[in-house]
């Protein structure tokens, strides 16, 4: 029986022209023996653009769209159409590198393990590419427990990249999906998930990672410092609480 990996993209307007760049890396991606990938793109809007970059004939796709409310709520639609025992996050303008899924299944084929992520290097617009600015961890599993003990001790700073994450889908529900909050949300997804399962990390770059200034990381509203540090407090609140709830 096939075993299928869900990917899952949260689409908004500016990253359209980035979006057939994400489907390449994902259409070249080599396979481990008896599985296969589908992709879930969520559209955060009514204009069905992602339509028109997208190829029809390709099954693997499935495109749907809805009113505009935010990356978390498309990646949650996403999500809710997904039917694989694996989610593998890709933001519509970054591309994933040659054996990314490869290297996530077979990390998760150990069922100790609840999540993976993997090193990221920066795509800059000349198409060069630089490492994340932050120091990886060492390869191998991360304990449950070790991210948020980072994320506290760094001023919310996280060790390993969200956009990376694969999560066992079971969990993923389990946590809720996506946080509900307006920036953030992936790391909320990711700190829950390491505070209640171990995780393990995949030195080898598993993402492109596009710099352009248009991604929302980039708007002056993700970055008010108000806002920002509310998101984090709540994020971190949650993964404390998930930490002291009986086992």
């Amino acid at each position: 029986m096939t075993q299928v990996i869900s990917v899952v993209t949260a689409v908004h307007a500016p990253s359209i022209p980035y979006l057939r760049e994400a489907y390449d890396s994902l259409a070249s991606q080599q396979m481990p023996e008896g599985w296969t990938w589908e992709w879930l793109v969520h559209e955060d809007g009514p204009t069905k653009l992602a339509t028109t970059v997208l190829p029809a004939n390709d099954a693997r796709v499935s495109i749907s769209n809805g009113r505009q409310a935010g990356p978390a709520v498309a990646r949650n639609m996403a999500l809710s159409r997904a039917t694989g025992s694996l989610v593998q996050v890709l933001d519509a303008d970054d591309k994933l590198t040659d054996g990314a899924l490869t290297r996530s299944v077979t990390a998760l084929k150990d069922r100790t393990i609840g999540w993976t992520t993997s090193r990221v290097l920066d795509l800059l617009p000349d198409g060069s590419t630089t490492g994340w600015m932050h120091t990886d961890p060492a390869p191998g599993r991360i304990g449950r427990g070790e991210v948020l003990s980072y994320f506290a001790s760094n001023n919310y700073l996280l060790p390993v990249h969200p956009a990376t994450l694969c999560i066992r889908r079971t969990l993923a529900l389990a946590l809720g999906g996506w946080m509900a909050l307006p920036g953030g949300e992936d790391t909320g997804l990711l700190l829950a998930a390491s505070t209640v399962c171990n995780g393990y990390f995949i030195i080898e770059p598993g993402l492109l990672y596009r710099k352009h200034t248009e991604q929302i990381t980039n708007t002056s509203d993700w970055r008010e410092p108000t806002e920002w540090i509310t998101r984090m407090r709540f994020i971190h609140a949650r993964a404390r609480a998930l930490q002291e709830c009986p086992d």
